[in-house]
């Protein structure tokens, strides 16, 4: 009898053996899927921080070297302009959106001597000055139809579908910061307007374009808004908008010169006149 129970415990015991073998071979096999799926998780994982990273680095590579090549190493500390306009060379904006045509006009603009003013006003005072002269661009954007692509600092690029629009909006900015200097610590604002052709048509006309309207805006002087002969021939009918005596002008990156009109902004009335004294 005592036989035939060790036979039983001794058969118990070995078919749990077996069933803890099936059990660890089940549980190891298992345990190398998950593995394997983890290991394959972080890998996509990696790929897809590396695929993140290397635009990155093009885009922040590019944004040096396009204003070492066009400005020199000053203009690698802050150049608005120049800066917005290589953002939208990577970024390609669509601003075909903007119009049924395709034509689009650019409007790039930026305080003169922006960096010897902060250094004035100290921080505190030069963001002050900002905030201010931020919500006076954006009110006469959103007045005139415009769109805000892209701001950085004091600099901006601008959107219209309309050049004459574009203008007079550049016209109301200029007058507001002459009637009361004081009010904004005498800041002078430059600005510059291009239409191009169609953007639909490819990127060459688009980067064309964005271009033409930053080299405005370079050739500019503060308290100046200065035009394309795009421009200029589109606002011809616009008696509202007078233009002064152009002038020719080589810009960097483009072959041949070209003439720039300067926007003749309205005379104030002699009450106004003197608070500019």
């Amino acid at each position: 009898m005592s036989d035939v129970i060790l036979w039983i415990v001794a058969g118990v015991e070995l078919a749990a053996i077996i069933a803890l073998g099936v059990v660890l071979i089940v549980s190891r096999r298992k345990l190398k899927h998950t593995r394997r799926a983890l290991d394959r998780a972080l890998e996509s994982q990696q790929r897809r921080k590396r695929r993140g990273l290397v635009p990155f680095a093009i885009r922040t590579a590019f944004h040096t070297t396009d204003l070492l090549i066009n400005k020199g190493f000053g203009a690698t500390v802050r150049n608005s302009v120049e800066d917005l306009a290589g953002w939208a060379k990577v970024e390609r904006p669509d601003l075909a959106r903007m119009t049924a045509d395709g034509d689009i006009v650019v409007m790039f603009s930026d305080i003169e001597g922006s960096t010897a003013r902060n250094e004035e006003l100290g921080d505190r005072g030069w963001v002050k000055l900002l905030e201010k002269h931020n919500k006076l661009i954006r009110k006469h954007v959103d007045d005139h139809g415009g769109h805000v692509v892209k701001s950085q600092g004091d600099g901006y690029m601008i959107a219209f579908s309309d050049p004459a629009q574009a203008v007079r909006c550049g016209v109301k900015v200029q007058e507001a910061l002459l009637k009361n200097p004081d009010r904004w610590d005498r800041i002078r604002v430059r600005m510059g307007v291009h239409v191009g052709s169609s953007v639909r048509r490819g990127d060459d006309l688009f980067g064309l374009n964005v271009a033409m309207a930053a080299r405005v805006a370079n050739q500019a002087d503060g308290g100046e808004i200065l035009v394309s002969e795009p421009v200029r021939n589109a606002i011809g009918a616009a008696h509202d908008l007078a233009l002064g005596t152009p002038r020719d002008v080589e810009l960097k990156g483009m072959s041949g010169t070209f003439q720039l009109y300067p926007v003749t902004l309205p005379v104030l009335p002699d009450a106004e006149v003197k608070q500019l004294d």
